[in-house]
């Protein structure tokens, strides 16, 4: 009888195991000079990237470009505008985890000049995602979930609604970001 029942028990807990989705949160965030917050040593969209990642047991990947950008704001977005008009695709540092093992993914990103950076195109460029359910959240000054649109566009995936959170909340108001994180999680 023993036998039995732990054979069906390994059996259910097998499938248990095999329904449950792998989730992984993509990130890229900046720090150095950023708007309306000064210099910081943790970006936004990572503060944020880790809360979700907690509340929903995600596996975390930050993306990295190779060449980071200026430490200085308004340096930095001059070169994220010609990247932008240019439609450049500048390359990230490798990374260990392949996303398309993963069934649900957030992603984040800072919006600039109302886009996502370019390097997060080339990281989804590179990744067959169709199929997948994508969570699209970002950091923003008053540009909102700007880039979302293109998300769907390049990644083919099934893009749900997203959240969006003002830098400086991330940044000065944690226990604010955790709620809203929460909120938009249910």
């Amino acid at each position: 009888m023993k036998k039995i029942i732990s054979f069906f028990l390994t059996i259910f807990m097998g499938a248990a195991m095999a329904a449950e989705t792998k989730k992984l949160v993509i990130y890229y965030s900046r720090t150095d000079e950023n708007y309306s917050v000064g210099y910081i040593q943790k970006g936004n969209t990572e503060i944020v990237a880790e809360i979700i990642a907690e509340k929903t047991g995600a596996t975390l990947l930050k993306v990295e470009p190779v060449k980071e950008y200026p430490k200085e704001y308004d340096d930095c977005i001059a070169v994220a505008k010609k990247e932008l008009a240019n439609d450049a695709r500048p390359d990230f540092k490798p990374i260990s985890i392949n996303p398309e093992e993963f069934d649900e993914i957030y992603v984040g990103y800072p919006v600039w000049w109302g886009e996502m950076p370019m390097t997060m195109f080339t990281f989804f460029e590179k990744y067959n995602l169709k199929g997948k359910t994508i969570h699209p959240f970002v950091t923003h000054e008053g540009s909102g979930l700007s880039g979302v649109a293109r998300l769907k566009k390049v990644t083919g995936a099934n893009v749900k609604p997203g959240l969006a959170i003002y830098g400086h909340t991330a940044q000065n108001e944690k226990d604010k970001a955790i709620k809203d994180v929460e909120k938009w999680l249910k």
